[in-house]
Formats: structure tokens, sequence, C-alpha cells
């Protein structure tokens, strides 16, 4: 069963167009800043893949730079708001 990291990081890869990059992602791996096709744009059609995927509705004010910080912020964020919502 694929993990909640694994499911982000297969997110990240396809949403920005990665060619498997995301692969190689870790939890401490830099998004934000470390990133180029990680812009403010990106980060919109990110989060509604995350949204579609794991069924979860994440409002505006919910997200922050910190949360695209590191892949394992996104996850954390992840986990939290699947927890929240029981998804």
């Amino acid at each position: 069963m694929a993990t909640s990291l694994d499911e982000v990081r297969n997110i990240l890869d396809s949403t920005l167009s990665l060619n498997g990059r995301a692969q190689t992602f870790d939890s401490q791996t830099a998004l934000l800043g470390n990133i180029p096709e990680l812009d403010s744009m990106a980060v919109v059609g990110l989060i509604t893949a995350i949204e579609e995927h794991f069924g979860l509705m994440v409002d505006d004010d919910e997200v922050s730079a910190e949360t695209f910080e590191t892949l394992g912020s996104l996850v954390a964020f992840v986990d939290q708001k699947r927890e929240s919502s029981g998804a």
C-alpha cells in the first residue's frame, strides 16, 4: 500500500511534469525555491490535484509557504487534513 509520502510524491511528479524527478525526493527535499516548476500557479494546481486525489477540501487560509517548504511539510499537511476530514 502506498504511503502518503509516495502518493504526494506521485502527485508532485505528475502535476509539475517532473518526468520522474520527484521519485528521488525524500521528506527533507526542499520544494519552494528548489523546484523551478513550482511557482505560484503550480501551487494552485498542486492543491487542486491533492484535493481531488484525497477527497479533501483545502481553504486558501490553510495554505502557507511553510506548507510547501519541504516534501515532508506538505505530506504532514495532507495527513493532518485527511485525519481531520476522515478521508
